[in-house]
């Protein structure tokens, strides 16, 4: 059973940096494939940003492309999400997914994960 945590959250200006850490316990050797959703109030849930962990490869949703980033650490079996130039648009709930699974066939779904932590709540002021 894998276990995903994630911290980092809180109140920033707009213009501002964060980094959300998204730990996973009990993966594979092999690691697990993770993603970024967060949800706004009166909206869908909204992929954020995955990364393949198998491969290494990351994608980011065109909202956020250019400003955020995910920075991956083996050995902690973590993700960073990076959040530069933050945006009011960027308040939400931010949640991790993780898969049983080092590789994802399209990580910007949500049905490619099993597992999903509570989620860290990020708010950007103007």
């Amino acid at each position: 059973q894998v276990q995903v945590e994630e911290s980092g959250g809180g109140l920033v200006q707009a213009g501002d940096s964060l980094i959300l850490s998204c730990f996973a316990s009990g993966c594979f050797s092999t690691g697990c494939a993770r993603a970024w959703f967060r949800t706004q109030p009166g909206k869908r849930r909204e992929w954020v940003a995955g990364i393949n962990w198998s491969t290494g490869a990351t994608d980011y949703a065109l909202s956020v492309k250019g400003r955020f980033f995910i920075v991956r650490d083996n050995a902690k079996n973590a993700i960073y999400l990076q959040m530069n130039r933050l945006k009011e648009d960027d308040t939400a709930r931010y949640v991790c997914a993780a898969s049983a699974h080092s590789y994802c066939r399209d990580c910007r779904t949500s049905s490619e994960f099993e597992f999903w932590g509570q989620g860290t709540q990020v708010t950007v002021s103007t």
